[in-house]
């Protein structure tokens, strides 16, 4: 069985992020995503939220699960005997920002290999960032959200704005 890891924050999850499970779940057995503090950013949405909110648009993939690690990738792969990390790519500066995570993930972990899949072209502006900044100044995000979660985010980031 081959499985991988998706990690990110997810917050907020978008439709690029969706894009990307949905594939990752047709290319391997198991998918594992995993909601992670990014210690760059400073997070929105409480990650229980994002976690119930992962759930609910992942429950279309029965080889799809969400969990949660607070600790490096390297670690979290090694406590749960993962090999593969995957990584969606919207241009050339992400892919060398990963790449620089790739080669510090491979020092503390040897057997960690990451997949980069190119994002849908459809998706390209789509980042969590965006949905952030589009919802301070009230715009609507319902094109860059999955549709079940639209107003649950828009009440989650107007809470934090």
């Amino acid at each position: 069985m081959v499985s991988c890891v998706f990690p990110g924050s997810f917050d907020p999850v978008t439709k690029g992020h969706f894009d990307l499970i949905s594939r990752a779940s047709r290319m391997f057995d198991r998918v594992t995503v995993t909601v992670m503090n990014n210690i760059r950013k400073k997070g929105s949405i409480p990650v229980e939220k994002r976690i119930q909110m992962l759930r609910r648009v992942c429950a279309a993939f029965p080889n799809v699960s969400v969990d949660k690690w607070d600790g490096l990738l390297a670690e979290y792969m090694n406590r749960n005997n993962e090999t593969i990390v995957l990584r969606g790519i919207r241009g050339n500066s992400e892919l060398d920002q990963e790449l620089q995570s790739w080669g510090a993930n491979r020092m503390l972990n040897s057997n960690i290999e990451t997949v980069f899949i190119p994002c849908n072209p459809l998706m390209n502006g789509i980042s969590s960032s965006a949905v952030k900044e589009i919802a301070s100044f009230s715009g609507d995000i319902r094109p860059f959200v999955p549709d079940e979660l639209a107003e649950e985010i828009l009440d989650l980031l107007s809470k934090k704005i």
